[in-house]
């Protein structure tokens, strides 16, 4: 079996630990922040929906989202006021905070408030930003990119440890399949696990459909969560990503794909037996 390190996210006193055969973590929130009291509130019933389950919680959601496909769509609140709503959640709600860096100008300023800096897929081969983000220290989430096999990883997880920083986290989120589709090739969480760290599966991003040309939104597959949840914990993955929304309908970014709140806790209990079969 493939010796996977422990990646240490502090919490608090504690420390939650991905990787390793360490219990099932599960990374969620939703995709862009929506206003300050709405994301206290969405952590806070995230983290009480997690702590039932016993499952390890680090709340996501983006400040700015600069990779989306239209000019026009919502893009979050900026840097100055996003960070300051996540730090928020951290302080007030207490739980790790991780969100996605487009911009060089971001690095510094993000690694003071978040806990774990993702580096988004479409990004994930650009070497000098790799280098400088994980020059922080701070862990770091590398997203595989749509158009790379799991082996291909290898060399971007080089890229970082070259700084000394080897707190790294590896992130599936699909593969293209012709031009709006992806698929998630079950085979990535041990190929990539084999490189040495922790793996994340993204499942709701695997399940985006991008719109025809005569539309500006993406779609998605969301009834098909559950089934790709329950198979990348069947195939050993150290922990789920998963965006959620109390209405996912009205949701200003990835509506058509996020899970329901609501429905979270029904696939947590299903995902820690299985979780717990495989660990055994």
């Amino acid at each position: 079996m493939t010796k996977v390190i422990n990646v240490d996210i502090p919490l608090g006193k504690d420390t939650i630990k991905i990787g390793g055969g360490n219990p099932l973590v599960l990374v969620a929130g939703p995709c862009v922040i929506e206003g300050h009291e709405k994301t206290i509130r969405t952590a806070e019933r995230l983290k009480d929906i997690a702590s039932e389950s016993s499952i390890s919680l680090i709340f996501k959601s983006s400040y700015d989202k600069a990779n989306r496909t239209s000019l026009h769509s919502y893009r979050g609140p900026g840097i100055l006021e996003g960070l300051s709503i996540l730090n928020d959640v951290k302080m007030k709600v207490g739980i790790p905070i991780l969100s996605d860096i487009h911009r060089f100008e971001e690095i510094d300023q993000a690694a003071q408030v978040l806990d774990i800096l993702q580096i988004p897929a479409f990004l994930c081969r650009q070497t000098d930003f790799i280098i400088e983000t994980a020059k922080t220290g701070k862990v770091i989430n590398l997203k595989k990119g749509q158009f790379l096999a799991p082996w291909d990883m290898k060399k971007i997880c080089k890229k970082a440890e070259s700084t000394g920083n080897k707190n790294i986290i590896l992130t599936e989120r699909g593969t293209c399949l012709g031009y709006n589709n992806l698929v998630c090739d079950m085979r990535s969480i041990p190929l990539m696990q084999k490189i040495g760290y922790p793996v994340i599966v993204d499942i709701t991003h695997i399940l985006r459909m991008p719109g025809p040309p005569s539309t500006e939104s993406s779609g998605g597959q969301p009834e098909f969560i559950a089934v790709l949840a329950r198979a990348a914990v069947a195939c050993g993955c150290d922990g789920l990503f998963l965006e959620v929304h109390p209405e996912p309908q009205k949701a200003l970014c990835d509506a058509s794909s996020m899970l329901n709140l609501e429905e979270l806790e029904e696939l947590l209990i299903s995902v820690k037996k299985i979780s717990e079969i495989v660990r055994k």
